[in-house]
């Protein structure tokens, strides 16, 4: 067996939304074991939420089975890593009081129940705030005279709270920060707390709100409770220090190597995101586009949406299930990449074939509740392959829908996208679908599907490693260099059918959005 200097392996760790994912990476920045729980959000009382047994519960077992991985391949237990670092979804809403009770359950970035707060921040700051951005979530708790409200002591971020947990501290990445609050140079915009406050004068927002960290600073050291929280049977040894607690769209980031102005990167999964790193903030204010930044705080303009992959899966698995009925079960990769690869065979235009995979509302199209909708033409002559192109066509629709916007209005453009994230897992075929819906080039690195865990490992050897480099230099020398990657360009066919099925989606979003507001 290799041996391994576990005192200079970094772990990173991301809470995805339907996955907790665990990286160890070694001195050369490359995963050597990983560990995994799978969990689901559920729908309670009309809202998104884990409980908080989900979230613990699938911390330690997600740990346990990274702990197993390193027993079985290195013949030892891990006891110790050199750094490590959390993520998690962003944005968001947890609430707790002076004794760190949480209040209500959390609320997670999928909820879109916060629009009239949304809208009155946003017309206050002259800023767009988002409605899974926490600080609506706070504000429309406040509109509702929620009775929790007044108890509030502290708020944060699912990251935020897990390292809590196992640091005492209550701090963010700065990334994370501005998907709770605006920011501005290296901290939250002082204008905007001040504005807020007049707003909201019976509550201290800055002390509600958690610290800002950049990348590369301190942010606390596992306690002796919280080595026992993470680590159940007592192996993992407290005093290992932690970098600041990122979101996911700051570990796709790191990921990608797509932190420098002039960058960009999507990560598709159950939702799906564009970042595109700027020299400077937008002039204008687009309801579609965050503004956010990277883990070190450059400016980001980011479309995110809330729908990606979870529709598409559920069709993969409708098939699986109809293979296994007819005595011919296959396995979910094979399932996947023949299906997938199939679909590229079908018309650029998806031959008539429109889909809508709105799970759940979606902002950036105006769609307030979700429902998934298919429709074809009268003229089509539906086939498998149209039919899953529409699929993976369905999955970009959105975010095509607020890049538009982004490029045309707020004159930008970028050279090339990096894809990340588990759609991209199968070579060609969602990347390709990319390129002609964006019409740039995107890039696929061969470690797009290890996913933001490894983006956050490499954020907590950064902080242990950077020797006062730039994030940007760091992850240049230190881990991308020689990284493979192939670069798929948009085709003249392929764009053109991608903007014919753009056209088919825009004109029905009118039934997608009244379909939302049927109640059973």
């Amino acid at each position: 067996m290799s041996q391994i200097n576990f005192s200079k392996a970094f772990l990173g760790i991301e809470f995805g939304s339907t996955r907790i994912k665990a990286c160890l990476i070694g001195e050369d920045f490359a995963p050597i074991a990983q560990g995994a729980h799978d969990w689901e959000n559920r729908l309670e009382n009309g809202y998104w939420t884990y409980s908080l047994e989900d979230i613990h519960g699938g911390l330690q077992d997600c740990y346990a089975d990274l702990k197993r991985d390193v027993r079985e391949k290195y013949g030892v237990t891990l006891e110790t890593v050199g750094a490590m670092g959390i993520s998690a979804m962003m944005h968001g809403y947890m609430a707790f009081d002076g004794g760190d009770d949480l209040l209500v359950p959390f609320r997670t970035w999928r909820n879109t129940t916060t629009e009239k707060a949304a809208a009155e921040l946003t017309k206050l700051f002259g800023f767009n705030i988002p409605q899974r951005w926490s600080i609506a979530h706070l504000y429309q708790a406040i509109l509702n005279k929620e009775p929790h409200v007044p108890q509030i002591a502290h708020i944060t971020t699912l990251a935020g709270y897990i390292h809590f947990l196992l640091t005492e501290k209550r701090v963010v990445g700065i990334g994370e920060a501005s998907g709770m609050f605006p920011v501005s140079g290296k901290d939250y915009d002082e204008d905007m707390l001040g504005k807020f406050g007049g707003l909201v004068p019976n509550m201290d927002i800055r002390n509600v709100l958690p610290a800002v960290l950049s990348a590369g600073e301190a942010a606390g050291n596992l306690t002796e409770a919280g080595a026992k929280f993470l680590d159940p049977d007592g192996d993992l040894k407290p005093g290992i220090p932690l970098c600041p607690p990122e979101g996911d769209a700051g570990t796709g980031m790191t990921a990608t190597n797509a932190v420098r102005a002039g960058t960009g990167n999507v990560s598709a999964g159950t939702s799906v995101f564009s970042m595109l790193v700027l020299e400077k903030n937008l002039s204008g204010v687009y309801p579609e586009i965050d503004m956010v930044t990277t883990p070190d705080g450059s400016p980001v303009a980011m479309v995110h949406c809330n729908n990606c992959c979870s529709e598409l899966d559920a069709w993969v698995g409708m098939f699986g299930e109809f293979a296994e009925l007819i005595g011919k079960p296959i396995s979910k990769s094979e399932l996947y990449e023949t299906l997938y690869r199939n679909a590229m065979k079908g018309s650029p235009d998806c031959g008539g074939v429109t889909a809508y995979n709105c799970l759940s509302g979606e902002p950036v199209i105006g769609v307030e509740s979700g429902r998934p909708l298919y429709f074809r033409t009268p003229d089509s002559k539906i086939s498998l392959a149209d039919f899953f192109r529409a699929q993976l066509c369905s999955a970009f629709a959105a975010l095509r829908y607020g890049m538009d916007i982004l490029f045309n209005e707020g004159n930008v453009s970028a050279e090339q996208f990096t894809g990340h994230g588990g759609l991209f897992k199968v070579s060609g075929t969602a990347q390709q679908i990319l390129a002609d819906a964006l019409k740039t080039p995107v890039a696929v690195m061969e470690t797009a599907g290890e996913g933001g865990a490894w983006g956050m490992a490499l954020l907590a050897a950064y902080a242990v490693c950077g020797g006062g480099r730039s994030l940007a230099d760091f992850l240049e020398s230190e881990v991308f260099t020689g990284m493979k990657k192939t670069v798929l360009t948009s085709s003249e066919e392929g764009a053109k059918g991608f903007d014919d099925f753009m056209e088919r989606y825009v004109c029905g979003l009118a039934a997608e959005r009244a379909a939302g507001t049927s109640k059973k």
